[in-house]
């Protein structure tokens, strides 16, 4: 298994750099299967300052914040950004759409997008493309093809190893709970086709199914109503760190033990995992912020580029939790 790691301190260095003659991109990002056309080099060529455009389906979760307060960070320590329009859809395909419109509009020299839809803001997405303007899809896919690159974490690979995690646990059979993400968005899909690829052949059944939206609290309301209606999972798949965190404490705070649940590579949640001393593990989304300008700013500054890029990172599993809580400080 590939395992990746972040842009490096020098390649940041590079990438803040003034003559942009080379910009980096995270160690060990691929060029997807299949067929991957190529970006010719000064196909959107123009020199700075750039308006860039900045499009997220919303802050449902601690991933996405972190996401755009260092976007928003490397915006702000780049000389060859102008302009950096941010704007938050608050989970409404609507707002996304009226949001791309307005970049549009504005005549920005590239958008960066999380989409809050698969299939929802495709259109809007084709209409800038046919306007001329190089855009950035990442995090969440579309059903189109007509964006000028792609750049996502593997969703199913992430599902499907926090499922063989629950597998392994409970040698192959019992009960457990689900708890899904953001109903809509195609992570949350995605990650749960994985989930279902890890149980195929197994006798373990799904006995109770939730949208927890990556979020704490609702993830915390969810496991307090399973805990009633549904007690005594054989283990619990979880779909992002926030909610794992909030199951771990309701579990707690009834005084039940708790059982093996998957995590996320999340700071809070590791402290939370490694004091309870619960089986769990992290399944990684890399933060993907350090890779989405430089992807636009390849394209200003006359780079070549793949269309359709991938990450598949490794687990992290209990055996390591103690390493890197200690050495890291966490």
């Amino acid at each position: 298994m590939k395992k990746f790691l972040t842009m490096s301190t020098a390649a940041l260095a590079m990438f803040a750099s003034a003559s942009f003659a080379d910009v980096f991109l995270m160690d060990g990002m691929v060029p997807r299967d299949g067929e991957n056309r190529t970006i010719e080099a000064g196909a959107f060529h123009k020199d700075g300052p750039w308006k860039i455009g900045f499009s997220i389906w919303g802050f449902g979760n601690t991933w996405m914040i972190q996401m755009a307060e260092e976007a928003r960070h490397a915006a702000s320590t780049n000389k060859n950004v102008g302009d950096f329009i941010f704007t938050n859809a608050d989970s409404n395909p609507a707002k996304q759409i009226a949001d791309i419109e307005d970049m549009i509009a504005q005549g920005v020299d590239a958008i960066v997008i999380a989409p809050v839809s698969l299939s929802a803001v495709s259109p809007i997405i084709d209409k800038a493309t046919a306007a001329g303007i190089p855009v950035v899809v990442h995090s969440t896919a579309v059903d189109t093809d007509n964006y000028t690159v792609d750049i996502q974490g593997d969703p199913h690979h992430f599902g499907r190893v926090m499922g063989q995690f629950l597998v392994d646990e409970l040698d192959g059979k019992g009960n457990i709970w689900v708890l899904r993400g953001q109903a809509g968005v195609s992570e949350d899909l995605f990650r749960y086709e994985g989930l279902l690829m890890a149980l195929e052949g197994t006798d373990i059944t799904i006995s109770s199914e939730q949208h927890g939206d990556w979020a704490y609290d609702k993830g915390k309301q969810v496991c307090e109503s399973l805990a009633l209606s549904d007690p005594n999972p054989a283990g619990i798949w979880s779909s992002g760190a926030a909610m794992t965190h909030a199951c771990m404490d309701v579990f707690v705070e009834l005084g039940l033990p708790i059982p093996p649940i998957s995590g996320e590579g999340n700071n809070g949640f590791f402290k939370v995992w490694k004091a309870s001393g619960a089986k769990s593990m992290a399944a990684v989304f890399p933060l993907k912020h350090r890779v989405l300008l430089p992807f636009a700013q390849q394209w200003l500054c006359w780079r070549e580029r793949k269309w359709c890029t991938a990450m598949s990172v490794s687990p992290i599993l209990s055996c390591r939790i103690r390493w890197m809580t200690t050495s890291a400080k966490i």
